[in-house]
This record gives structure tokens, C-alpha cells and sequence, in this order.
């Protein structure tokens, strides 16, 4: 579950109306929205809050490094209020559901030292990409 308003009273983040509706739209357990759905979801909580103001919240909660945006199927960007602690995401390529996962290992010492080219990883995004039980096809019908 995304601790997502208690990281930002404890930052000291000014709690406008338009801020705290656009967290408590994120605050949750395998929350992933596009900014369109948390405007959607926002607008429904404050019907006078912006598509502008929504993009302005989304943009500083990443700059803040509370919220992680990540690129799913077809470019779309979706929001993570789960930044902490890091993670992956499982991705169903038919209908979109994403989920987050915690693998072992570290995905930092498993690339090869050989394999980096002289840069110093700072940082990998590993995305595991498959079908959701609800696409999964079923056994065939006789």
C-alpha cells in the first residue's frame, strides 16, 4: 500500500486542495494512472481542478521523487505513487494492467561488467512484459 500522503506531510509539502486530491487519487496499492485518469478521478473529488493544475501536480510529486513515472504500452505514461521502495512492473501486453514486483537479485551487479561500456550505472527499469489471467486464453471449447 502507497504511504504516499504521510511521505509528503513529512516532507513539509504544502497541502493546497488541488494537491491533496491529486495524492489521495494516487495513494493506493498497484495504483498506475494515466494523468488523464487521475484527472478524471480528481475532477469527480473537485470538479473545478485543472487538466493543467493535475499535469503541474503529477510533474512536481516526480521532481520530488515521491511519484515514479513510468512508460507503458503505447507510450502512455503512468504514474506510481509506490517509489519507495524500488521496484519493477509486470505489464499485460493485451489489455494494459500493470503491477508492481519486487524480484531478487540486483538488477544493478547483473549486468556484466563487459556489457557497460565504461558508464557507471546508476540506475536500471526492468519491465516484465506477459498476460494478465483475465487475457490468458482459455482452454479451447469442443
Amino acid at each position: 500500500m502507497s504511504d504516499l500522503l504521510e511521505r509528503l506531510r513529512a516532507r513539509g509539502w504544502r497541502m493546497t486542495p488541488q494537491r491533496r486530491v491529486v495524492a489521495e487519487v494516487l495513494d493506493g496499492d498497484h495504483v498506475h494512472l494515466t494523468a488523464e485518469e487521475v484527472q478524471a478521478r480528481a475532477a469527480q473529488r473537485l470538479p473545478e481542478i485543472s487538466r493543467a493544475t493535475v499535469y503541474n501536480v503529477l510533474g512536481g510529486l516526480v521532481l520530488l521523487g515521491e511519484v515514479a513515472e513510468v512508460s507503458a504500452l503505447g507510450g502512455a505514461k503512468r504514474y506510481d505513487p509506490n517509489a519507495h521502495p524500488p521496484h519493477e512492473h509486470l505489464v499485460c501486453t493485451r489489455c494494459g494492467t500493470m503491477r508492481d514486483v519486487h524480484p531478487t537479485g540486483d538488477p544493478l551487479t547483473a549486468l556484466p561488467e563487459e556489457e557497460r561500456f565504461g558508464f557507471t550505472v546508476l540506475a536500471a527499469e526492468i519491465t516484465y512484459r506477459g498476460l494478465c489471467p483475465q487475457c490468458v486464453p482459455g482452454p479451447p471449447h469442443g
